[in-house]
């Protein structure tokens, strides 16, 4: 539970470096910001599913801090490399290996740590958490080359061990004949976190595996197919698969109702006309897409550029475009569109 020893004094290239990040860093929040958006962006496009992602742009005082801690021959400019942190929870381990995936193939990953694989080939339990320093490639936003940032990412337990460890190690006082107990006793933490993580992967594997197609009530008053009993239903229509995130499915529920499918029956009379292995194929998914995903190509595929052009969609119109030439690249046996024509709601 001990820290590392500062330096006594700060060296000149230290403080050069703290002046130089002083100036730079309320121009990097924005950059922060910038870089939530696109690997939020990136990883709902993948389909997974991910509790929340966050960012945060470190202060001047923890730049200073961290910088007085490192050796005399050490460069803060080089080794100080998580100005711009993003840090990504998910629900269960193993969707942090397909976050991870992700961002090796969008971005330029210059280092990848998993510390708790580290840890666990030391024999020993305790701090985990995946470690990505990711820029953007040559044709990213413009805005954001040259600048690096170092993703977390963790499940929701790995989470909760990792802030309260912290809070305890850096905030509290912790007496000297106490730290070995404590040091026991947060690795005994760690332990059960392991093992709790792998109960919470069970239980989902269980429910995706046995999903039944009971009702809750639903809100009359809403036109949209519920978003509880959609989640049911694609569950059972794409049982291979994982699940999207909570509101998703509400999400894609609207785009359905701008179709005029407004009811399960509507929909699953619809996905039977779909080659759905044929377009899983031809989309060569690398990640474990969720359900969501999933039915969003279905329907680029049956309703072509009239999906694309749904309210709905305006904030991804070009990204729907690119999937459609490629599906129509490479699926030319697709339904027409219009042998698929949009229902008309019935007037209340």
């Amino acid at each position: 539970m001990s820290r590392k020893p500062r330096h006594r004094g700060r060296t000149p290239a230290a403080s050069a470096a703290v002046q130089k990040y002083a100036a730079q860093q309320p121009g990097l929040q924005a950059i922060t910001k910038q870089y939530v958006g696109l690997i939020t962006h990136m990883l709902d496009d993948a389909g997974i599913n991910y509790l929340s992602v966050t960012g945060r742009t470190k202060s001047v005082a923890s730049y200073a801090g961290k910088a007085e801690r490192l050796a005399d021959d050490e460069d803060p400019l080089t080794e100080i490399t998580d100005m711009i942190g993003v840090r990504v929870i998910t629900y269960v381990h193993a969707d942090v290996a397909a976050v991870a995936d992700v961002l090796g193939d969008e971005l330029v990953v210059l280092d990848d740590r998993d510390l708790g694989q580290e840890t666990a080939n030391e024999g020993r339990f305790g701090y985990s958490s995946r470690h990505v320093l990711a820029t953007v490639p040559d044709d990213g936003p413009g805005r954001l080359r040259g600048h690096n940032a170092s993703v977390q990412i963790r499940t929701v337990l790995q989470h909760a061990w990792a802030e309260f460890e912290h809070d305890i190690r850096y905030k509290g006082k912790i007496p000297e004949e106490h730290a070995p107990d404590l040091d026991r006793r947060f690795t005994l933490a760690a332990g059960l976190i392991e093992l709790a993580d792998k109960e919470f992967s069970r239980i989902r594997d269980v429910l995706r595996a046995t999903v039944t197609e009971e009702r809750d009530e639903t809100d009359e008053q809403d036109p949209r197919i519920d978003a509880k009993e959609l989640a049911t239903f694609l569950g059972t229509q794409y049982a291979d698969v994982g699940w999207s995130r909570t509101d998703h499915y509400a999400w894609i529920s609207g785009l359905l109702l701008e179709l005029g499918i407004a009811s399960l029956d509507e929909l699953s009379g619809l996905l039977t006309s779909i080659d759905t292995e044929s377009i899983d194929a031809r989309m060569g998914y690398k990640y474990p897409a969720g359900a969501v995903r999933r039915l969003d190509d279905a329907l680029l595929a049956v309703f072509g550029a009239r999906y694309v052009g749904l309210h709905g969609n305006a904030h991804r119109v070009e990204l729907l475009r690119a999937r459609l030439e490629k599906l129509r690249a490479d699926l030319p046996d697709l339904p027409d569109p219009s042998d698929h024509p949009v229902p008309s709601p019935d007037p209340e």
